[in-house]
This record gives structure tokens, C-alpha cells and sequence, in this order.
């Protein structure tokens, strides 16, 4: 049965008609200067049901959306759309329904519908979400984690990514670095005695590739969960003891909480910029917090390990500090299968994927200013 069988189409006259309908006068919405665009939108959808008009609500996740799938039926008429930092929410509305559709940074989406009849949500939500998602990866290539994030309340929703094999990527990396991230994927449970692991080094040496696969090496015995929010989730306390502690089982893995790009929370001036932020993450990794919690927290940096705060990095916190630099040329070389594009100190691998793919970006320079002579 489709929507339109269920329901019959508004007049087109009426543009208006359904967005009046979700603003109704009977019913009070309490707004305040501090409320973001989003939550103004996750009031409006609410008016409805709150009303009982639309009684019926119906919603369903998604862990690999594509990219371009619209998620709403196609009579479905756009009312509001917000984005705030990792969410964007759109507000949308059809005859005796309404429907919000969120999508996170991290790529998951939510659809949440409410409908004058049972039938009718179950019909919105089928026509949203038909070929509306990625093909699942294959088995050995994917690994399911976790990603939080907090709106008005704290969120953790499940994903597979794919990772490659520590074979596969390894001659990605060089040095000194290839030899410590041997040892760093093959440690077991039994080998972990710091809680920090931390990778630094210039964007595009492969950061975030080394902890897809480190994912996947040890998928058996640990679970990573990737917070899309590190700033939050330091700063608001009840966010971190549901991120990091949750409920007591016995039985569970370790936790790893993947935090990307947190210069800020662990630069030298870390304690005076961020206030109780370094300290409750040192907190987690060796203080009362993560007592008795199975939790490791891997950290991603641009900066130098010596401009990093000293007791983020001394003796005893790390499980591995790993610095990942450019491919020196020869390397690189070998890498690409050719030399020209190489500059001499050698290559990032971004940009090698760059010079092999052929997806370096357009570029243009603006002209000089002309110079103005002896007047000021």
C-alpha cells in the first residue's frame, strides 16, 4: 500500500497549509534566545503529536545511508532545515504526517515520523528509506563502531566501515613507525598497561587508516567507539560517565573512544585554554574515572609531540605514542611506481593517493595588486 493510497494530496493552492498545521495555535511552544535552530525544529515536530492530531510515531536508523538518498517521501514538503556542527536536520511534512529526518557527520541518519494512522507512519518510513542505503561491506573487510554524539541527550549508534588488512597498508608508513605500529597491532589484552594511544604527526600521513585497520586487527577484544563531539564530551560530565563508564557487565570488551584532531585538548596550553577538560581526560586514562572501566582513548594530532601538554605524553599513560610522517622519496617513489610529482623530502600519503588517482584540486591565484606607487 503507498501514501497515496492511504491518504489524499492537498490542494496545491495551499502551500502554507501543512507548516500552520505543525505551528498551531493550541499548542504552546516554549522558545528561548539560547535555543539553537535545531531544537526549534525538534520542537515543531513534536507540535503534532503533542496535539494528538498525529497520534502514531514510528522511526528507524540508519548506519550507512547513501550519500544522496533524499530520505522523505516524494510529496513530502520541506518546512525547516538546521545544521549544527555534526547533525543536520531537515523538518518535513505530507498529508496526516510529519517527518524528521537527521543525519550525522559521522554518517548515520535517523527518520522519526508521526501519522494520523498506525499504516500511515509505516508507509512514510518504507517510502523514505527504499534503496536508501550503502550495500554492507564484505565481512572480512568490515568492522561495526560506534559513534556518539550529544543533542539533548547523549547518542551512540552503530556502523560498519571498512578497514583494510595491516599487510595491505603497511607499506604506507615508514621508519621507525612501521616497527612500533607492528607491535601496537598485535597487542592483546593482556598487553595493555597504558590507557593513551596517541598518533601525531602532519595531515595526510594516514592517521585514520592505521586506526580503521587497528579496528579490525583487534575486533575479538576491544570495541572503538568514535566520539564526533571530543569538546562536549569533556565539558559536560554526565556525557563523559555514559560515554566511558555505562552500565556494569562482566563480560564485555574493552572499550577504545577514538578522538580525531583533538590539538586543543592536548596542545601545551592545554589546562589554561580548556579548564577541566585535560584533566578529565587524564583522569580517564589513569585517575579515579577509569578505575576498574576497560577504556583506552586514541588521540589524533597535528602537533609536534613537543608542543604537546608534558603530562599527556609522560611515562607510564601511553599504550603507544606514534609519530606518522611524510614517505621519503625513495619510498615514495617505489610506492607511486614513478618519480615525477615527488618532491625531495618525499610525500604524504594523501598526496600520493592525490598524484596516483589524478584527484589533486583545481587551483587558481588571484593576480597580485598592482603596486600603488608613491602615494599612500
Amino acid at each position: 500500500m503507498t501514501i497515496t493510497d492511504l491518504t489524499a494530496r492537498r490542494d496545491a493552492a495551499r502551500p502554507l497549509a501543512a507548516l500552520s498545521a505543525v505551528e498551531g495555535a493550541d499548542t504552546a511552544l516554549t522558545i528561548e534566545s539560547s535555543d539553537a535552530p535545531d531544537t526549534v525544529v525538534d520542537l515543531l515536530f513534536l507540535a503534532e503529536f503533542t496535539k494528538g492530531n498525529q497520534p502514531h510515531a514510528k522511526q528507524k536508523s540508519l548506519s550507512r545511508p547513501k550519500p544522496k538518498a533524499p530520505l522523505c517521501p516524494a510529496d513530502a514538503r520541506l518546512l525547516r532545515t538546521s545544521t549544527a556542527g555534526h547533525r543536520t536536520v531537515w523538518l518535513y511534512a505530507g498529508d496526516g504526517y510529519t517527518l524528521r529526518v537527521s543525519r550525522w557527520r559521522g554518517g548515520t541518519a535517523e527518520l522519526t515520523v508521526t501519522a494520523v494512522t498506525a499504516d500511515l507512519a509505516k508507509a512514510v518510513l518504507k517510502a523514505s528509506t527504499r534503496d536508501s542505503e550503502l550495500p554492507k561491506p564484505p565481512k572480512k573487510e568490515a568492522v561495526k563502531v560506534g559513534f556518539w554524539h550529544a543533542t539533548t541527550s547523549y547518542v551512540r549508534r552503530e556502523r560498519f566501515i571498512t578497514a583494510q588488512s595491516w599487510d595491505a597498508v603497511r607499506p604506507n608508513y615508514a621508519g621507525d613507525a612501521t616497527a612500533a605500529l607492528d607491535r601496537l597491532m598485535n597487542v592483546t589484552r593482556a598487553d595493555v598497561q597504558g590507557r593513551l594511544l596517541l598518533l601525531y604527526g602532519p595531515p595526510g600521513t594516514g592517521k585514520t587508516t592505521v586506526l580503521r585497520t587497528l579496528a579490525s586487527r583487534w575486533r575479538d577484544w576491544c570495541q572503538f567507539d568514535c566520539v564526533l563531539d571530543p569538546e562536549r564530551l569533556f565539558s559536560d560530565p554526565g556525557y563523559l560517565v555514559e560515554v566511558a563508564v555505562g552500565e556494569d557487565d562482566n563480560d564485555r570488551r574493552w572499550g577504545l573512544l577514538l578522538l580525531e584532531d583533538c590539538d586543543e585538548l592536548i596542545g601545551g596550553g592545554a589546562r589554561h585554554a580548556s579548564g577541566q577538560a585535560l584533566s578529565r581526560l587524564l583522569n580517564l586514562t589513569d585517575g579515579m574515572l577509569g578505575q576498574g572501566r576497560d577504556v583506552l582513548v586514541a588521540i589524533t594530532t597535528n602537533e609536534d609531540v613537543s608542543r604537546l601538554h608534558p603530562a599527556v605524553v609522560r611515562p607510564g599513560r601511553c599504550l603507544a605514542r606514534i609519530e606518522l610522517g611524510p614517505l621519503p622519496f625513495a619510498q615514495a617513489a617505489e610506492w607511486l611506481g614513478r618519480t615525477d610529482g615527488i618532491r625531495p623530502e618525499g610525500a604524504t600519503l594523501a598526496e600520493l593517493y592525490a598524484l596516483r588517482d589524478g584527484t589533486e584540486p583545481f587551483t587558481a591565484e588571484a593576480a597580485p595588486a598592482p603596486v600603488s606607487g608613491m602615494y599612500l
